[in-house]
């Protein structure tokens, strides 16, 4: 059996806790280059989620009353991880994620990583590691750093002049346009941000004030390279 802990890793994963969690591709390659590994990348978020006997692209093969039959397996009581923002960029992506299980978000990272990897190097004729071997993690301490986490996690596109602000809630590549119900993602767990803000226009005000994002900006920037 495969031994999910990272070497020389800092960060102990505790069940309960929350994560930013980050990596990119080898050499910045683009990976996320169209809609069809964009959405492969989403399915294997929300398939891996849960504990699973069976690879991703095993379960694509079965048919539709096997696959039902595994969905139902997939309850709270074997959930991995549960996750709560998240962004895809070019060539890296990051997760805003609670461990729920011992050794659940390793697990679930490697899970995610590795199928996408094995799916784009089969799609593109690529050979070799497609992410960076060990993927960065911050751990939340606060209620106030999750909540700038979040909005630090929205903002990457508009920092790296890919989205305009103006259309961030509408684009599906951060969980920001699932906020805004523009778009639906099954994994996203929205009830913690819905906690922590009276109102969702008042949470989307927070997101776009970058006056108040940018003197954050370098707190975040310390802990955050990618």
């Amino acid at each position: 059996m495969p031994v999910f802990v990272m070497p020389y890793r800092k960060v102990i994963f505790t069940d309960g806790e929350i994560y930013h969690v980050f990596n990119r591709s080898v050499n910045k390659e683009t990976i996320f280059n169209n809609k069809k590994e964009i959405d492969r990348f989403f399915s294997l978020i929300n398939f891996y989620q849960f504990k699973s006997n069976i690879s991703y692209s095993r379960y694509c093969f079965l048919d539709k009353l096997q696959q039902t039959s595994i969905k139902k397996l997939s309850t709270f009581s074997n959930q991995l991880v549960e996750i709560y923002a998240f962004c895809l960029m070019p060539n890296h992506y990051h997760l805003l994620v609670k461990q729920l299980l011992p050794k659940g978000l390793p697990i679930f990272i490697s899970k995610i990583q590795n199928g996408f990897a094995k799916y784009y190097n089969i799609k593109n004729e690529r050979h070799g590691s497609l992410f960076c071997g060990m993927f960065k993690v911050v751990l939340i301490k606060s209620d106030e750093q999750f909540n700038h986490v979040s909005r630090y996690i929205h903002l990457n596109p508009v920092i790296a002049n890919i989205v305009n602000i103006k259309a961030l809630d509408h684009n599906p590549l951060t969980s920001f346009s699932s906020y805004m119900e523009n778009s639906y993602q099954q994994f996203l767990c929205k009830k913690l941000i819905h906690d922590n803000f009276k109102s969702i226009n008042i949470y989307k005000k927070f997101v776009l004030d970058k006056e108040e994002y940018l003197r954050k900006l370098g707190e975040i920037a310390l802990n955050t390279r990618c």
